[in-house]
């Protein structure tokens, strides 16, 4: 599990496609901070397809900063 505070913007030297897979969202409160943690799962052709791939914890001000990188990308 990773908690992520601050995203720093970069370039990709080469872009290829990825598998999709399926991902849930969930608002988290651990000790007065809030969360909202994102989970994805393994892909269908995995051994344990449902079992989490990897979980990732945003904080309010990585979160505010995703959406406003994301805002001006879309």
């Amino acid at each position: 599990m990773a908690v992520v505070r601050q995203f720093e913007l970069k370039d990709l030297d080469r872009v290829a496609p990825h598998s999709e897979v399926n991902a849930t969202i969930s608002l988290v409160e651990l000790d007065g901070e809030k969360f909202v943690q994102i989970d994805t799962y393994g892909s269908k052709d995995r051994a344990i397809p449902d079992k989490i791939s990897q979980s990732v914890r945003l904080t309010k001000a990585a979160f505010d900063q995703l959406t406003q990188y994301a805002a001006k990308h879309f």
